[in-house]
């Protein structure tokens, strides 16, 4: 149901920037261009947005830490295998894309998996098998490919302004080049915003541990301001799909935000660890690889998950 009430949504945003820039006619062509790109985004969005970020699928040979990671995490929460993926880029950051559990992937950057502990990066893995869970992946790809479709429509009103078929002149050009990318992002942020708590509730459930989610999120938001996600930059409409907003502040990063602050999710976290009895996460996150870490999880035979966590650490 949420799925279809987004299809609609973006559907008729796209065809008012169609009437906006060619009056009947041009509404009726988004129609069509609309219903051709929602069936094409079912099937394939997830492919378009793993290409756009130059993502590489790995397996046991290639990774395999991340592989066995992901694989004990899905069976702890009763997922299939999801394909799983990395990216070449300094900028720690993961995200998960599949029209459903049994088409998806995961994708985490080599600059999360070289900067994060073994811990960190569980718990990351977990957040993004949680939207796999909840079929977030079908409902946030989707929009992505629609946004970016929305918002090239809405440049294209500069090459189409001048048709005699708009009704509304120079003001309907205005508003296709600017209203529709500010609707196409408001339509990203009511999708994303609130989905990321829930997200992150149920990735403690999987790992069981959510200190470890709230020590990862700390340790992103310190490090991902510092290096660039060049394609990120070039695709922003994918920027909800990440665990944290990959792009860079000078695109109005608080006004139009993808994403909660990684201060209330990390405080969200930090009561659930209360709730459960553990301890929560300090105001900083663990030190780093090199930097006297704690133990990884896979270096112990006897994992303590802490405060009796039924996860696969537990």
């Amino acid at each position: 149901m949420r799925t279809a009430m987004l299809l609609a949504a973006m559907t008729a945003l796209f065809m008012g920037v169609g009437f906006m820039i060619g009056g009947t006619t041009g509404m009726l062509i988004a129609l069509v261009i609309a219903a051709a790109m929602n069936l094409f985004s079912f099937w394939n969005a997830d492919k378009m947005v793993l290409r756009m970020h130059n993502a590489q699928e790995v397996d046991e040979r290639s990774a395999p830490q991340l592989v066995a990671m992901v694989r004990q995490l899905s069976e702890h929460a009763g997922l299939p295998m999801p394909k799983v993926y990395i990216i070449n880029t300094p900028q720690p950051n993961a995200f998960a894309t599949g029209r459903n559990p049994e088409n998806a992937a995961v994708a985490a950057t080599t600059g999360l998996l070289e900067n994060l502990t073994q811990e960190e990066v569980v718990g990351v893995m977990a957040h993004e098998l949680a939207h796999v869970k909840t079929r977030d992946t079908l409902t946030m790809t989707i929009t992505a490919t629609l946004a970016g479709a929305i918002s090239m429509l809405g440049n294209f009103a500069l090459f189409f302004g001048n048709n005699r078929n708009n009704p509304l002149g120079i003001v309907g050009v205005l508003l296709a080049m600017i209203v529709a990318p500010m609707a196409a992002m408001l339509v990203q942020m009511a999708i994303s915003r609130t989905r990321e708590f829930a997200a992150d509730k149920l990735a403690a459930e999987i790992c069981g541990r959510p200190d470890w989610l709230a020590s990862a999120l700390a340790r992103i938001g310190e490090l991902a301001g510092r290096a660039p996600l060049p394609t990120a930059e070039r695709n922003p409409a994918t920027a909800h799909l990440f665990i944290a907003n990959p792009l860079s502040g000078s695109r109005f990063a608080g006004l139009f935000a993808t994403h909660p602050p990684m201060e209330q999710r990390i405080a969200k976290l930090n009561d659930l660890s209360v709730s459960w009895g553990d301890a929560p996460l300090t105001q900083q996150p663990a030190p780093m690889r090199g930097e006297g870490s704690r133990p990884s999880p896979w270096d112990r035979d006897k994992r303590d998950s802490g405060g009796g966590r039924d996860g696969p650490w537990g």
